[in-house]
């Protein structure tokens, strides 16, 4: 019977050259495209038409979009660099105000894991105050770790304070390096289609990527892209491609 295939199906990628390397299924996936490409060769006499074409070299380039936010993913397909629990997080307009009497200082509520300041805006009218090194005056501030020091002046203000910092718990936390040109993780990949009791399943033996696209957009979920190729492994096989139709 004819083989049809529907949705996105299944893709699972897993490191090579590491030791007992964890599977890494693409999660909530939204789309694969996988391109099979040769260049073409013509041989030409006198005439308008080839008398011979061959093919040349060849490449397998693919694409995935998931709707998922994978740490794991991130690091063992693509980065390749050091993962630890934790996480780096954001605190986005803290409330706070300044208060009445010396030294007119504001603590954070994460200021044990405090990494930069992002800036601080007046939650009344939303004007942004100028960072000073040190005695603030009106419409300023300064800062040394989770502590902001505002001016006499603006005593009573109420404030929407921006900062980032660090929690030892949940999460992971990969290390982007500077590494030397050349180096990049490489991983099989298996992306299986299953539909009406028919499978379309391709398997790529090694590969890597060029690319991973994080984009965001109003009113619409973050979808992480992967780009990648394939290439022989070290017994001069590509993959396999298996259809029942």
């Amino acid at each position: 019977m004819p083989q049809y295939s529907f949705g996105a199906g299944t893709l699972f990628g897993t490191p090579t050259g590491v030791a007992n390397a964890t599977p890494i299924q693409f999660g909530t996936l939204q789309s694969v495209s996988v391109d099979i490409d040769f260049t073409l060769k013509e041989l030409y006499g006198q005439n308008q038409f080839p008398v011979s074409v061959a093919r040349g070299q060849a490449k397998i380039q693919g694409k995935a979009k998931t709707g998922q936010i994978q740490g794991a993913l991130f690091n063992s397909l693509f980065f390749g660099g050091t993962s630890t629990v934790g996480q780096q997080l954001v605190a986005l307009n803290e409330a706070a105000s300044v208060p009445a009497s010396t030294p007119y200082t504001v603590t954070v509520a994460n200021s044990t894991g405090f990494q930069a300041d992002q800036g601080v805006v007046f939650a009344a009218t939303g004007v942004a105050l100028t960072k000073v090194a040190s005695a603030p005056a009106t419409g300023q501030y300064s800062q040394t770790g989770g502590v902001y020091t505002f001016a006499a002046a603006d005593t009573g203000a109420g404030l929407l304070i921006n900062y980032s910092y660090t929690s030892a718990t949940g999460g992971t936390v990969t290390t982007i390096s500077n590494q030397l040109q050349g180096l990049a993780p490489t991983f099989s990949c298996v992306l299986a289609t299953p539909f009406g009791g028919q499978n379309l399943v391709l398997s790529l033996n090694a590969c890597t990527s060029s690319k991973l696209q994080l984009a965001t957009k109003q009113g619409d979920y973050m979808q992480p892209e992967l780009d990648f190729m394939a290439f022989a492994d070290a017994s001069g096989t590509v993959g396999k491609l298996s259809v029942q139709g």
